[in-house]
């Protein structure tokens, strides 16, 4: 590892935040001009565009045949954007979460990550396969926009008076091709950010002798999730909470249908999942987010301490995986530890939860 992978590091990052700060502000703007609710474009427009570093790393492992890079840099997303970035969301300031996330995009995030696990069960990622998941994604695309457009029709024949979008009194209708060309400015300095952050860190992997699969999981997932992490961050920031939730679910059900759908369509082959993917890390997928479900729905936000609760779950997850890359003699011992006492005392605490805010509605 050298001065070039340092700088490739060191430029991704600044490009990230640069991107994420432009992709933000055109797109929530874009929102107010369209008519379509910051929340929509959040689960769809932002999150695919920042799932593009995903989609590029993903289509060209499964082309050249490293189908272990391919599928454990979605999983290993996945796994990142619940538990990391809307943590670290949380962290920053409290969500507020819209009963149309927790009652529709949620489930159907937890429905295709259980869908990937049945349909990946026999170790392998056909063409048809692929073909289903990017059906289930145009679908997906589809319905969300026409339902957003009908809630809003019905909300404004209730009232009798049209509903002004958030930040559309500040946002001339003739200025749609300006903000049209800061997204992508911004979503272009996204991708290539995360394309040198991920060549730089692949290299410093390499050096140091980690196999594809924790690559997969850890460094590649984290390093194409920055655009998601930035996005999502610096909209919690601004005060843009339905894009910045929206983000991050939009983008695992992405991950999904889209990415590896395009992935398994477009591979020689398909896709070989690698049974410790199939016996550990996709289960931990599904569990991340069920999760969301009971942090959500209970009181339709996420709290500073729930954020932090999630930033620990997978500060665990990937103390685990390092454990085991190297074989360490602390594995046995940190495993068991995992099972019969962390998670039982994760599981309790979102339980109580639960009850303690259903008790108060």
């Amino acid at each position: 590892m050298g001065m070039t992978d340092l700088g490739m590091i060191l430029g991704g990052l600044v490009f990230l935040l640069a991107g994420a700060e432009m992709l933000v502000r055109g797109a929530s703007r874009l929102a107010a001009l369209a008519g379509i609710s910051p929340l929509v474009i959040g689960l769809t427009v932002v999150a695919y565009g920042t799932g593009a570093p995903e989609l590029a790393v993903s289509l060209r492992a499964g082309l050249h045949g490293n189908s272990d890079i391919a599928v454990a840099n979605v999983v290993g997303s996945n796994i990142f954007n619940v538990l990391f970035i809307l943590g670290v969301c949380a962290a920053v300031t409290p969500l507020r979460v819209r009963r149309q996330l927790v009652r529709l995009d949620v489930p159907i995030m937890i429905a295709v990550s259980i869908l990937l696990l049945a349909i990946a069960s026999d170790g392998r990622l056909g063409r048809g396969s692929g073909g289903v998941l990017l059906a289930g994604l145009a679908a997906y695309t589809a319905w969300s926009i026409r339902q957003d457009r009908r809630a809003r029709s019905d909300a404004c024949h209730d009232l009798d008076t049209p509903i002004a979008m958030p930040g559309a009194q500040t946002v001339k209708p003739g200025g749609m091709t300006r903000q049209v060309l800061m997204a992508g400015v911004g979503l272009l300095l996204l991708v290539l950010g995360s394309h040198w952050l991920v060549d730089g860190t692949v290299a410093m992997a390499r050096f140091m002798g980690v196999s594809d699969i924790i690559i997969g999981l850890t460094l590649i997932a984290a390093g194409t999730s920055l655009p998601e992490v930035a996005t999502s961050v610096v909209a919690a920031y601004r005060g843009e909470r339905d894009l910045a939730i929206g983000n991050a679910v939009g983008s695992n059900i992405f991950n999904i249908l889209g990415i590896i759908g395009i992935s398994a369509l477009a591979s020689p082959g398909g896709l070989k999942v690698a049974p410790s993917l199939l016996n550990f890390d996709m289960l931990v997928m599904v569990v991340a987010a069920v999760a969301c479900l009971p942090v959500f729905f209970t009181g339709y936000s996420i709290n500073r301490w729930e954020g932090w609760l999630f930033v620990g779950a997978y500060a665990a997850y990937t103390a685990y995986l390092l454990l085991r890359a190297t074989e360490h003699d602390a594995l046995p011992v940190f495993s068991t530890t995992m099972v019969y006492f962390v998670l039982p005392l994760l599981a309790l605490t979102l339980a109580a939860l639960g009850a303690q805010k259903l008790r108060k509605r």
